[in-house]
């Protein structure tokens, strides 16, 4: 087992009000496996993501990757595992725009200490960019952009995959590719994928899929998909 999330709530405090964002989520995802994350605008869907990668911290409930929990990690063992465990993909880019596009696909793997040239060259022909590398992010479509962010996030080869609405930006055909070429890519590395969306005919390209509704899951809604 790759993810398991277990009674994984969070609220959150403004003044005396209490806000429960979260209540009691459990699920697991296995290695190489893609499960989507669905539910309306509000529902809790992109905070699991946050809490999953680091970027907060749950009220209660417990959060094991490869075994290991990893709620509480002080911010730079978190920042370590989002480097060389965990790829995020959010629905903007955040190229750097300073850097061309082949060394923008190279940033994450290098921070990680996994920079493979070969494999950067790989993933720029997959995306369809291998003759745009010496390009900045601005000479690049929406689309191509994004392709960019992917192929950035599997050139560090994480384990996960998390993405927040990775194709929100992008119309419906641009979206298809990008979500294909993110699917295609992620089981070319072994990455299991955890996507957030509010699409449910995105959320049928993935292997599983959960609904949240005001923070809870609809456990008869965790079906394959079909």
């Amino acid at each position: 087992m790759l993810l398991q999330i277990r009674h994984l709530s969070k609220d959150y405090l403004s003044g005396a009000a209490r806000t429960e964002v979260l209540r009691d989520v459990s699920f697991d995802l296995d290695a190489g496996e893609t499960l989507a994350l669905e539910g309306e605008s509000g529902s809790g869907k992109s905070t699991v993501l946050h809490l999953i990668a680091g970027l907060d911290s749950p009220t209660s409930g417990s959060i094991l990757l490869k075994g290991r929990e990893i709620n509480g990690l002080p911010d730079q063992a978190a920042a370590g595992m989002r480097r060389s465990d965990v790829g995020v993909i959010f629905q903007q880019f955040n190229l750097i725009p300073s850097l061309t596009v082949g060394a923008n696909i190279a940033f994450q793997a290098r921070l990680a200490g996994k920079e493979d040239t070969a494999f950067v060259k790989e993933l720029a022909e997959r995306i369809g960019l291998a003759d745009q590398t010496e390009k900045y992010p601005e000479a690049l479509s929406g689309g191509q952009q994004q392709r960019v962010a992917i192929a950035r996030t599997l050139a560090a080869r994480p384990a996960l995959i998390l993405a927040d609405e990775p194709t929100g930006n992008l119309d419906e055909s641009t979206a298809d590719a990008v979500l294909d070429l993110m699917l295609e890519s992620a089981a070319g590395v072994g990455a299991a994928v955890l996507m957030v969306t509010h699409s449910a005919r995105q959320a049928a390209r993935m292997s599983r899929r959960i609904l949240l509704r005001h923070g809870v899951v609809q456990p008869r809604l965790q079906v394959p998909s079909p």
